[in-house]
């Protein structure tokens, strides 16, 4: 379905219970049925969108930062990409699917998506929950900066694989202390919380891992 510019794809069924929205690569949409068959395993009525993004790096990071690996660094543009979604993707979303006003929508992603959904929870209250698979919480400053503007989304998933930290690139091998402190900092806070920690690295079972964390 094409949404503003973006050829979006919609799963699950009209008056849903639940809207699911996952920013999603190029790389991610060949196993996008696969993780949504997964999803669906929970029973519960629900619409799943899957919006594309065209510059990963860019569209999904809340500020400018350099390079962490290879060339390609990140300009920030976060802000647009979640300005495209509340005021493009779930108004057309809830009038073409007829959603109820108490739809709970929980936002989610893997990796940088993952982070985008927990940034995007620190700028509005409009998310029922956020589903983050592996967030890139070692983004420079993210740490900081949810210290200082706190998540106020009230349901919260994380998850990590157990060897992501062990990783050679010093900025990325923060990212278990990071999950750490952010999990324990929400559970003070009295959010509801959970952190899971997954067996292997950064790629294995994406999109399982990504269902689980929506599940």
């Amino acid at each position: 379905m094409q949404i503003g510019n973006r050829p979006c794809r919609i799963y699950g069924r009209a008056n849903a219970e639940y809207l699911l929205l996952q920013m999603t690569g190029e790389h991610e949409l060949q196993s996008i049925d696969h993780e949504v068959a997964a999803i669906a395993q929970s029973g519960r009525n629900f619409l799943f969108a899957a919006v594309p993004v065209e510059s990963w790096n860019d569209a999904l990071s809340p500020w400018k930062s350099p390079a962490v690996w290879g060339k390609q660094g990140f300009s920030g543009k976060a802000a647009d990409t979640l300005r495209f979604l509340t005021e493009q993707v779930i108004p057309v979303l809830k009038q073409q699917f007829e959603l109820p006003e108490n739809t709970k929508i929980i936002l989610g992603g893997y990796s940088l998506a993952g982070l985008f959904a927990l940034w995007a929870s620190t700028q509005t209250d409009s998310f029922y929950g956020v589903a983050a698979a592996s967030p890139s919480v070692w983004f420079p400053g993210w740490i900081e900066f949810e210290q200082q503007h706190p998540i106020q989304t009230q349901h919260i998933y994380l998850s990590l694989g157990d060897k992501e930290e062990r990783t050679k690139n010093a900025v990325m091998a923060v990212v278990g202390d990071n999950i750490r402190t952010l999990h324990s900092r929400l559970a003070e806070r009295g959010t509801d919380c959970t952190l899971e920690w997954n067996s292997g690295g950064h790629f294995k079972d994406a999109d399982l891992r990504t269902a689980k964390v929506f599940r």
